[in-house]
């Protein structure tokens, strides 16, 4: 049986097999993300703005008795912490790669948006049990003074959410500062609600009620980004890209191609989706084209950006990361 050999050039996958160069592609090999100076302003300038009035919100809930706005100043601080860990991540992210991180520090933003998450469970806790406390020993409230300071504040948190939304927004980062602003501005809202229930009827347990179901809101949102941010850190595999439609798209829609398999699909970070997988081309295909259209296809239908493909030459080759289910199903030339 002959075979068209692989280009001498090739290098090698982590598998041990050929990582073909398709001549007249160029093959983008930069792992750091594009951290843009506009992100890196519209963080550190909320980050700002948000510390600043952090404490004019804390000041203003203790004098005025409230524990909404305390609630909101507590979101606050952690807003605040949030945003200069997304800082600290974007400047990080920008660090080149070295012999001992291939990939660069771009991770860190991920890791940021992990923590901002944990950072809106713990305020939350704080609130509930604040709450417990409020209506255990209900307390007087200045509903003037409140009313003041959480108008300032929704203004405050309608801006920064403004000018974060305002162009690039898609880093997990900065979806994370706004989670956190989102929930500071629903805070400020339920402040002004509950200022002005007060102010009308007198009852005062409607700031704590109000705190609660606030809380009940972020929750949802801190929710949502740990479990974004978790399953990238555990190398998931993004939504639209899983191995089993991978390996069926590629054999209906590359000539040549006789099976893929062993594929394997991570996220870097935001956006920025890698794979390594092995193809087995049919007999007298030509290689360089099968493995380019392979590139192709992964790289248009699936968003993959750094895919590394290595060579099947029998269909019978091995990879310790697959499930014994999945291993024989690669043997018998069935989707992985």
């Amino acid at each position: 049986m002959e075979r068209t050999m692989p280009n001498p050039r090739s290098s090698h996958d982590r598998h041990g097999y050929d990582h073909h160069h398709v001549g007249g592609h160029d093959h983008d090999h930069s792992h750091l993300p594009v951290v843009t100076e506009d992100n890196e302003r519209k963080i550190l300038l909320s980050f700002l703005i948000i510390f600043a009035f952090m404490f004019v919100e804390a000041v203003g809930g203790y004098l005025s008795g409230s524990l909404a706005l305390l609630a909101d100043a507590g979101h606050m601080l952690t807003d605040a912490i949030a945003l200069g860990l997304a800082y600290a991540a974007f400047r990080l992210g920008r660090r080149a790669a070295d012999g001992q991180r291939s990939f660069g520090y771009a991770r860190f933003e991920v890791i940021a948006g992990f923590v901002n998450a944990l950072t809106l469970f713990g305020i939350v806790a704080w609130v509930l049990y604040e709450a417990v406390e409020r209506f255990q020993n209900p307390g007087p409230v200045l509903a003037g003074s409140m009313f003041v300071v959480a108008l300032t504040g929704m203004l405050v948190n309608l801006f920064v959410l403004w000018f974060l939304t305002r162009g690039d927004s898609d880093h997990v980062n900065v979806k994370g500062a706004v989670l956190h602003v989102m929930g500071d501005l629903l805070g400020s809202v339920g402040a002004i609600v509950a200022a002005g229930a007060i102010w009308f009827t007198g009852w005062t347990p409607i700031d704590p009620i109000l705190s609660v179901l606030v809380s009940l809101l972020i929750l949802r949102s801190a929710w949502s980004l740990l479990k974004n941010t978790l399953h990238i850190l555990l190398e998931g595999a993004p939504a639209n890209a899983s191995s089993s439609e991978i390996s069926e798209h590629l054999r209906a829609a590359v000539p040549g191609l006789q099976n893929a398999s062993h594929i394997h699909i991570w996220s870097l970070t935001s956006g920025r989706v890698l794979a390594t997988l092995q193809v087995q081309p049919a007999d007298g295909a030509d290689i360089r084209h099968v493995i380019g259209q392979v590139e192709h296809e992964l790289k248009t239908k699936f968003q993959i950006e750094h895919p590394t493909i290595g060579i099947d030459w029998d269909g019978n080759a091995g990879c310790s990361l697959d499930a014994p289910g999945q291993a024989m199903a690669a043997h018998t030339g069935h989707a992985h």
